[in-house]
């Protein structure tokens, strides 16, 4: 039933847009902290930390570009809106951390071989934790946010961020245990770790991105909310069938078909299509919910439940409802067509 997809706001753009940047200092901030504690103590653990930190930065920057190409308003080539393109931003931050991990394991396999001493190592390991205190804070106030606004773009770089700290952490112990100990190649073991759990992260968020892309249902709780709500809707022979979800960044998309006596008026049918969106709104506020009414008795109303209806299947003539029909089920792994469209 009908309206236009909702704008994001002008004021929402900017606050995600300042967090970004916020991002971006705090990339350019680590990256010479870490660069220098490196360059005091030698330590190949520091260097990859150093790597992970200019990933960042790269990241950063590419999520600025996503955030502001999400943020535009649906247009004629792209009536869903532009969402989804945050999803690429996440892919492109998992690809870039397989990158450092690969530029980390090969640095670390050659201080394997050749082990160094490590200098100034207390005056490093300083510089490095300050560094990642700054990464604390604002991979923080990232995941926060992404979560408040459902921007998949902040919350994979507050991710990073904080994948970033826990690697710091677990570099200054190893560093300072080489220190303690004298044990050089546990400084080049450190980085190899340090690879693993990073190409972890990438991972996730590439699956994540993927799962975008791929249109995934939006989560249980969330289809069991647009369920509870037919449900207060189903009586007196009004009934619902064919739900699909998808999640498309920050935005959700509803569709179902709603079944309803064929002697209704096309103003009850509108009605009550009328109301149960806005419910499921009231429910989702950023969902968008596209509706089809049909009438009860008619068999046709049960053959357009998948995606591939063939052109001209038709029954022919009217009966009964099907056997069965009107009992309690859930919808969530219904399919459905979008017929009409509504936010």
């Amino acid at each position: 039933m009908g309206a236009s997809l909702a704008v994001p706001s002008a004021d929402r753009q900017r606050r995600l847009t300042r967090l970004l940047w916020l991002s971006v200092g705090a990339a350019v901030a680590t990256i010479s902290l870490k660069a220098g504690a490196w360059l005091l103590t030698g330590s190949v653990g520091l260097l990859s930390d150093a790597l992970e930190s200019v990933v960042n930065l790269v990241a950063a920057l590419v999520a600025l570009g996503a955030l502001r190409w999400a943020g535009k308003p649906a247009d004629e080539e792209h009536a869903y809106g532009h969402t989804k393109a945050e999803y690429f931003s996440a892919g492109a931050e998992g690809m870039m951390i397989f990158v450092a991990a690969i530029g980390i394991a090969i640095t670390a396999a050659d201080r394997l071989l050749r082990p160094q001493p490590l200098e100034d190592v207390g005056v490093g390991l300083a510089v490095s934790a300050g560094a990642s205190l700054i990464n604390l804070a604002v991979g923080l106030v990232l995941i926060g946010a992404g979560r408040r606004h459902r921007s998949i773009t902040l919350e994979a770089d507050g991710k990073h961020l904080m994948t970033d700290v826990w690697t710091s952490v677990g570099v200054i112990a190893g560093v300072a245990a080489v220190a303690a100990t004298g044990w050089q190649r546990l400084d080049p073991v450190i980085a190899i770790i340090v690879a693993v759990n990073i190409v972890y992260t990438g991972t996730v968020l590439i699956r994540r991105s993927a799962g975008g892309l791929m249109d995934r249902a939006l989560p249980v709780a969330e289809r069991r909310l647009i369920n509870d709500v037919l449900a207060s809707f189903r009586r007196d022979g009004v009934d619902f069938h064919a739900l699909r979800t998808r999640q498309s960044g920050r935005r959700a998309f509803v569709s179902f078909h709603i079944l309803v006596p064929g002697d209704w008026t096309v103003q009850q049918g509108h009605d009550l299509a009328e109301a149960v969106e806005d419910d499921i709104r009231r429910s989702l506020p950023q969902a968008t919910v596209f509706t089809h009414v049909e009438p009860l008795e008619d068999p046709r109303s049960y053959e357009d439940l998948g995606l591939d209806r063939a052109p001209g299947a038709t029954a022919q003539g009217r009966s009964a409802r099907p056997p069965g029909h009107g009992e309690e089920h859930e919808l969530g792994d219904e399919p459905a067509d979008h017929d009409r469209g509504a936010t």
